[in-house]
C-alpha cells in the first residue's frame, strides 16, 4: 500500500505461528521448527505485531521499494518454512556406470561418478534432512536457503566440464520443488 510518499506492507501471520523480533532479528515459530533471520536496513523498518508483521519505509526510492518486497518475501518464506517445510526431489540418472550416493554424516558421498574411482562430497547445510531410496533422493527442511543450496550442492558435484551434457546425462539433477506447483 502506497500512500503520499510511504509504502507499507503487512504480512498476516496464521495460527499456530508465533513471530517475535529483537533488535533487528525476526524468530518465527511453528509446528516444523524456528528460523530466525536478521532484517537490517538503515531506512526499511520491520514491526513484528501479535498476528502480522509491517514493512515499511518512509519516501522510498526505487531500491528501496525493492527492499521492502525482498523482506516481505523473506518473511513469507520463513512463516511457511515453519508450518509446510519445504522439499525438493532429485534423481539420479546414469546410464552405463551405476552411481551410488550415501549419506555420511553431514554430507552426502557419490561414488562411481561416469566409472570414475574417486568419490564427490556434497554438503548437507544444517537443518536439512536428507533420504536417499534408489535412484531418488529427498530433502527437506524448513529454511528454503538451506533446502535449496543443499540441492545445488548435489548437483554441482557430480558436473563434469568436457562432455556433452546432451550425451553424457549422467548426474543428480533437481525435478521437483514444493514450493512451486503447477496448476
Amino acid at each position: 500500500m502506497t500512500v503520499a510518499g510511504k509504502i507499507e506492507s503487512t504480512i498476516a501471520v496464521p495460527e499456530g505461528v508465533h513471530v517475535s523480533m529483537k533488535d533487528s532479528t525476526i524468530r518465527v515459530k511453528g509446528p516444523k521448527g524456528e528460523l530466525s533471520r536478521n532484517f537490517t536496513h538503515p531506512t526499511v523498518s520491520v514491526v513484528a505485531e501479535k498476528d502480522s508483521v509491517v514493512v515499511g519505509c518512509e519516501y522510498p526510492n526505487i531500491r528501496e521499494k525493492a527492499m521492502v518486497g525482498t523482506f516481505c518475501a523473506h518473511v513469507r518464506n520463513m512463516i511457511r518454512g515453519v508450518t509446510e517445510g519445504y522439499t525438493y526431489t532429485l534423481k539420479i540418472v546414469f546410464s552405463h556406470f551405476p552411481m551410488k550416493a550415501a549419506v555420511k554424516g553431514n554430507k552426502i558421498e557419490i561414488s562411481n561418478y561416469m566409472g570414475g574411482h574417486s568419490l564427490r562430497y556434497a554438503d548437507i547445510i544444517s537443518g536439512c534432512k536428507v533420504k536417499i531410496s534408489g535412484s531418488d533422493v529427498t530433502v527437506e527442511g524448513c529454511d528454503i536457503e538451506a533446502v535449496g543450496q543443499t540441492s545445488a550442492n548435489l548437483e554441482r558435484a557430480t558436473s563434469r566440464r568436457g562432455f556433452d551434457k546432451r550425451v553424457f546425462q549422467d548426474g543428480i539433477y533437481i525435478v521437483h520443488k514444493s514450493h512451486k506447483v503447477k496448476e
